[in-house]
């Protein structure tokens, strides 16, 4: 499906500015990448060597993965973790997990272990100082897990303290409004997928049709609920956005489920940190 429907891998780049950032940061580069759904055809290995070459080629202070490195079962990860061992930064490789990856009960034990054994750093309500304590990168419990607490692990922070928040779901940017978010970085929605010129992903608009439709009727039609399931705020499926005082990024991931996309490339990330003035 990939070779007809995924389209070309794009390298999106951007700058952002976080307040009170120390001036020896500056500059610090962060390459993204995610939703990999690394079976059943929905990932080439002609894309992933040629995202792992663009991050390499970045020369990346430090690599984010923003989780669903697997689509069900978690065999698939043994193999796509020996690729991700080749990625390359200065202060290394940082992860989270996303719902696909505690699909089953054993999958976030068999996904945390593979990834860790190539150097891999999976943080699950967790929080990580790579570049120092100046910076802290915290990588919360995913969205659908029961363990998904950010109060408890946002609170230990200070609040003059600039962060990084590695969150799989983009939704979880309405939560964390009420806690200081410099660049919460996120995927799962693959950008909406398809995309229409000048108005932006077509999931906003189908989303807004099926609100419309009856809460009874769509209670008995499973595709019509999964929409909302999936994503309550469409308008937050790719890009950078700030919410409230915040700022999320979205990445638009590498697999790709059918239809396909259309105007919705897979992506890796390039993102520069400026101070704020």
């Amino acid at each position: 499906m990939h070779k007809l429907l995924t389209g070309a891998l794009s390298t999106e780049k951007l700058t952002v500015k976080i307040p009170n950032l120390p001036l020896s940061l500056a500059g610090l580069k962060l390459v993204q990448m995610s939703d990999f759904h690394y079976d059943n055809g929905l990932l080439s290995e002609k894309m992933l060597t040629e995202a792992i070459a663009v991050s390499n080629a970045a020369k990346p202070d430090l690599v984010i993965l923003t989780g669903d490195y697997v689509n069900t079962i978690a065999k698939p990860i043994h193999q796509l973790a020996l690729r991700l061992k080749n990625l390359e930064s200065r202060y290394g490789v940082y992860a989270i997990l996303g719902n696909h990856d505690i699909y089953y009960p054993t999958s976030k034990s068999e996904i945390t272990n593979a990834l860790t054994n190539v150097g891999i750093n999976v943080l699950w309500n967790q929080i990580a100082y790579p570049v120092g304590e100046k910076l802290p990168l915290v990588g919360l419990a995913d969205f659908y897990a029961k363990e998904f607490n950010p109060e408890a692990i946002m609170n230990k922070l200070d609040s003059t303290t600039p962060r990084i928040v590695l969150s799989h779901h983009p939704d979880t940017a309405e939560i964390l409004k009420k806690w200081r978010v410099d660049l919460q970085l996120s995927g799962h929605s693959h950008g909406g997928q398809i995309v229409i010129p000048g108005l932006g992903p077509a999931m906003i608009y189908y989303a807004k049709i099926v609100k419309k439709i009856p809460k009874k009727i769509r209670r008995k039609l499973p595709f019509l609920r999964k929409t909302h399931s999936i994503l309550r705020h469409w308008q937050w499926s790719q890009g950078l956005h700030k919410v409230g005082n915040n700022q999320l990024y979205v990445n638009r991931g590498l697999g790709t489920y059918f239809p396909g996309r259309l105007f919705c490339p897979p992506e890796v990330t390039i993102i520069t940190l400026e101070v704020s003035p």
